[in-house]
């Protein structure tokens, strides 16, 4: 794939949309382009965070440890990113990210992903957004889940 295709892909992105194209030619020469087939792991819970992954084609399972083993709770395709949160946070992966599909991504590192932020600050609103709106449905699926099982049978 060329440069310039990447940089198309990059501005369907909802965070990186408002970037200046010339700044997303760089983020792409810098970045990655990676391969992960079905099954294959992108990143494991506890790792440490080192890159975030745009994923340009294909979809993935966020997987998280529990008592009884791993739970899917979530899937990303096309246009998502994922890995942001252990850069964001400078913590250990919050979840596994593993490959549902054949998918491709582009690796973008720690550093380039701040300096992004730092240059680009809408893109930390966005990002700001985009967690937010993740917290609001892990929320709301933990009320609903403690509401069943607190319903007698």
């Amino acid at each position: 794939m060329l440069l310039k295709d990447e940089v198309q892909m990059l501005r369907r992105v909802p965070l990186f949309s408002g970037v200046d194209p010339t700044k997303l030619k760089l983020l792409a020469f810098t970045s990655d382009r990676v391969h992960y087939a079905a099954g294959e792991i992108l990143f494991r819970q506890g790792d440490t965070g080192d890159a975030a992954y745009v994923i340009l084609t294909g979809r993935a399972d966020i997987l998280v440890e529990a008592p009884g083993g791993q739970i899917k709770v979530a899937e990303v395709e096309n246009n998502s990113i994922v890995g942001e949160i252990a850069i964001l946070c400078d913590v250990s992966r919050t979840a596994t990210v593993k490959a549902a599909t054949s998918l491709e991504a582009l690796r973008i590192s720690k550093e380039h992903f701040l300096k992004l932020l730092t240059d680009f600050p809408e893109m930390t609103i966005e990002i700001m957004r985009e967690l937010a709106s993740r917290l609001s449905r892990t929320t709301m699926e933990l009320t609903d889940e403690r509401a069943r099982a607190r319903k007698p049978d």
